[in-house]
């Protein structure tokens, strides 16, 4: 089986429904991961998307606040949601295709604005978050699985558009990147966006502070999407759909595309 997905932060699923659509229509996920979608699952407007040929879906929601859903045209079967570090947060969802690959969806806690967990509680928190989706993954051995989502980390120098003027800002500082590291070894994880484009600038994630995002151009690769070793080798044609962050009234995030072939 053949399929390309994507992974996207939406800031909102309700509020901007009709980018939702319109990545649909126009990029044709067979498989749609979406983060922070700020919905109980029962308010996730599914009509459009089913009319769409998004016919399933398995989701965690909160209202107001974080939320994961895999929107798919796919059979795709619930195979788990974990709250890491007992926050309470609908940040983890998993579903089963039919092929037998499992698909992880992560908002991972954004951490706050300072890096230091004894004066910032959110910081700590994400931490803790990675340190239990380590401890998670080398138990259990995956298999056939890819793990995308909102990661808030962006691990190498390339990856932010200034390295020596982030290290002490929260999402590239030396400690959230070991953590990373170490979720990503955790079974053999491999960036399949870094598979495909190796070297280079990448972004996916750019700042409504910004006047001008486009121009200023200050961004950071927080979005990702890996596979266990076994299926690496069929993936390809990553992308990241910068232009969809200049839409109307668009998330922050831009998609990140990969196709696999199995």
């Amino acid at each position: 089986m053949a399929f390309t997905l994507a992974t996207w932060n939406i800031n909102s699923v309700r509020l901007r429904e009709p980018i939702v659509c319109k990545l649909m229509q126009e990029e044709l996920p067979d498989v749609l991961c979406l983060q922070e979608c700020k919905s109980p699952v029962d308010k996730i407007p599914l009509e459009q998307f089913h009319a769409l040929g998004y016919h399933h879906m398995v989701a965690r929601g909160q209202k107001g606040y974080n939320g994961v859903a895999i929107l798919s045209k796919l059979p795709i079967e619930e195979a788990g949601a974990e709250d890491f570090a007992s926050l309470g947060h609908a940040r983890h969802i998993a579903g089963r295709l039919e092929n037998g690959v499992t698909i992880h969806n992560f908002y991972v806690p954004a951490g706050g604005d300072e890096p230091n967990r004894e004066r910032n509680e959110k910081f700590g928190q994400k931490l803790d978050y990675l340190t239990e989706m380590r401890d998670y993954f080398h138990a259990q051995n995956p298999e056939k699985s890819i793990l995308v989502g909102d990661i808030n980390i962006a691990p190498r120098e390339d990856d932010v558009w200034d390295h020596k003027k982030l290290l002490k800002i929260v999402s590239h500082t030396p400690i959230e990147v070991e953590h990373l590291a170490q979720v990503q070894d955790s079974a053999n994880w491999v960036d399949i966006t870094r598979q495909d484009i190796p070297e280079g600038l990448l972004y996916s994630w750019w700042s409504y502070r910004a006047k001008d995002w486009d121009a200023a151009d200050k961004g950071r690769r927080l979005d990702h999407i890996w596979a266990t070793p076994d299926i690496s080798t069929a993936a390809h044609d990553s992308r990241i759909a910068r232009h969809v962050r200049g839409w109307e009234k668009p998330s922050d995030h831009a998609p990140v595309f990969a196709s696999f072939d199995l």
